[in-house]
C-alpha cells in the first residue's frame, strides 16, 4: 500500500528544520546538497519541495515567523509587554542578524525592499508589536526594540531589559 504523505506538513517540517541549519552556517555557507544531507533527504527530494535555495530560505523564514508572538502577560503595562517581547527575541538575535546580513549581501536597496523573506519578517515583527501598542506606535516601537537589541548585542548583553 502506498505511503500517504501530507506534502504541506512535510514541506513545512523541512523548511523549519532547514532554518536552524541556515542559522548555524549562514546563507552563503549553505548549499542544497548540504541541507538535504542535514535533513536526511535526497537532493532531488529537497528540490521537489523547493526549486532554489532562495525558495527554501523564504519557506524557512515563513515557518520561523509563525512563532513570533507576544508573550502572554495580560494585565501588565505595554512597556512590560514590550520588554517581554524584546527578551524573547534576544537569545537568537545575533545569529539571526548575521544570517540576514549574509543573505542580503550584494542586494541593492530596491532588491531588499522587494524581497519577500524580508517583507515576511518585518510584517511578523510589526504585527507582534502592534498587538501590544497599536498600529500607530508599532513602527517606532519596533525600531526602538531592534536598536536596543543591536546595541545590547554589541555590548555583549545578550538579554537586554
Amino acid at each position: 500500500m502506498p505511503k500517504i504523505v501530507d506534502h504541506e506538513a512535510h514541506r513545512a517540517d523541512l523548511a523549519l528544520r532547514a532554518a536552524s541549519y541556515f542559522s548555524e552556517h549562514g546563507y552563503g555557507g549553505v548549499s542544497m546538497r548540504k541541507v538535504a544531507t542535514h535533513l536526511g533527504v535526497s537532493k532531488s527530494a529537497l528540490y521537489h519541495y523547493f526549486p532554489t535555495k532562495e525558495a527554501l530560505f523564504l519557506a524557512s523564514t515563513k515557518e520561523v515567523m509563525k512563532s513570533v508572538a507576544v508573550p502572554q502577560a495580560s494585565g501588565t503595562s505595554q512597556e512590560t509587554q514590550i520588554q517581554a517581547l524584546t527578551q524573547a527575541m534576544a537569545p537568537g538575535f545575533g545569529s539571526e542578524m548575521a544570517l540576514l546580513f549574509d543573505y542580503l549581501r550584494g542586494k541593492s536597496a530596491a532588491e531588499i525592499a522587494q524581497d519577500e523573506a524580508m517583507q515576511v519578517s518585518v510584517a511578523a515583527h510589526h504585527a507582534a508589536v502592534a498587538e501590544i501598542v497599536g498600529e500607530d506606535a508599532a513602527q517606532e516601537t519596533l525600531e526602538r526594540m531592534m536598536g536596543k537589541l543591536l546595541i545590547g548585542y554589541f555590548k555583549g548583553n545578550r538579554n537586554p531589559t
